[in-house]
């Protein structure tokens, strides 16, 4: 076991080695917007371009760490990754009581991602019709925010413990497309709560969320799905962590795939049992395929 944990971890060590991240910005209405990536990875013209954002507080320098494994395999699978940061650490997500200055100042987030499309698009030939978005919890649901306001140019979405915002809580206007969407909660989140109700951090305030099946169903329906998903489960990779992991998914033919990655006992973390990124990834590339 420590054998395995040693090489593991020189592994990641390695990925972020040959990573050159670079750390630029857009000056988008008056503010500048910085964004993360890194420029020695060789794409050939049709990459997709998958948006990696932060949690609430952070920053994308660090998200970038995180993603280790998927950006490894980026030139290989002709994936562009960008790190957006957020205004001041956050983002001006749907959350109507969110009291971070992103949201007091209404951030242009919108404008914000278009010229990112946009800058990508002129750096690399990427394929337009392939852009993704997902995010950890304030970036989750930046992700949401992107699948609802601009479907136009998300092809679609991943988001990490993050539930939308109750109706009351929700100051986005959705254009309701449908688009394929995934989401993994954990049952055990405090911060999320995966039952619905305020979430709970420090710093701002939030208001409330949807529980995860009303997360679910929203985009199951929007999709045109009814009834019951498709239940499987992962094979548990640590079985002396007390967590495990469901797989509900909506798919047929002619309709964008719906997808929840339900952690037994999962908390408001990243899932130690499968990489998040690369599961998003296969979920992505699905969608590229169908």
């Amino acid at each position: 076991m420590l054998k395995t944990t040693i090489c593991a971890l020189l592994s990641l060590i390695s990925m972020r080695a040959a990573a050159q991240f670079t750390t630029d910005s857009l000056l988008i209405e008056g503010k500048y917007r910085t964004f993360v990536y890194d420029p020695s990875v060789k794409v050939k013209p049709g990459a997709s371009l998958i948006f990696l954002m932060h949690g609430s507080g952070g920053e994308p320098m660090g998200f970038a760490q995180r993603a280790g494994k998927l950006q490894a395999r980026a030139a290989a699978e002709n994936l562009v990754l960008v790190y957006p940061g957020g205004y001041k650490r956050y983002w001006n997500e749907c959350r109507k009581a969110s009291t971070a200055l992103a949201n007091k100042e209404n951030v242009n987030e919108e404008a914000f991602f278009t010229a990112l499309i946009d800058l990508f698009d002129k750096k690399y030939k990427i394929n337009r019709k392939h852009v993704f978005a997902t995010g950890f919890s304030g970036g989750g649901h930046m992700s949401y925010k992107l699948g609802l306001t601009m479907p136009d140019k998300i092809a679609a979405i991943s988001a990490v413990v993050a539930n939308l915002p109750t109706e009351e809580n929700m100051d986005c206007s959705p254009m309701n497309k449908a688009l394929p969407v995934m989401i993994t909660n954990g049952t055990a989140d405090e911060t999320n709560p995966y039952n619905g109700g305020e979430v709970k951090t420090a710093g701002v305030t939030l208001g409330n969320v949807r529980s995860t099946e009303q997360s679910l169903a929203y985009w199951s329906q929007l999709d045109g799905y009814s009834g019951q998903p498709v239940k499987s489960s992962f094979p548990d990779a640590d079985p002396g962590n007390n967590v495990t992991v469901e797989k509900y998914t909506y798919q047929q033919k002619g309709k964008p795939e719906v997808t929840l990655l339900k952690v037994i006992n999962g908390k408001h973390e990243f899932p130690t049992d499968f990489d998040v990124f690369e599961e998003t990834w296969m979920f992505f590339k699905r969608q590229i395929s169908r």
